[in-house]
């Protein structure tokens, strides 16, 4: 199992229509958010690339949002992670 780690920028949190598309992926065997983190669970990964969109939607703003990471990582080896930051939402 691979989970995907994502923590949304601050004052931002995931749509619900967002997690509904997600949960409709064959691939995707569950979502859930806790403490303004989102936990993505996969079934598993093979050589083909996968993209997940994950729409975020503004609550709160803040000025200077400093930089938010996605971790990837497989559930039974987690030492084995990767981790990347972003620091835009786009439209």
């Amino acid at each position: 199992m691979v989970i995907i780690e994502v923590s949304p920028l601050s004052g931002f949190v995931m749509t619900s229509r967002s997690r509904m598309l997600l949960e409709n992926r064959t691939i995707v065997k569950k979502i859930e958010v806790k403490a303004n983190m989102v936990y993505i669970y996969l079934e598993k990964l093979n050589d083909e690339s996968q993209t997940f969109i994950l729409q975020l939607e503004q609550v709160i703003q803040v000025k200077n949002l400093k930089p938010a990471s996605i971790k990837i990582y497989d559930y039974y080896q987690p030492g084995g992670s990767q981790i990347c930051s972003y620091s835009d939402v786009g439209s």
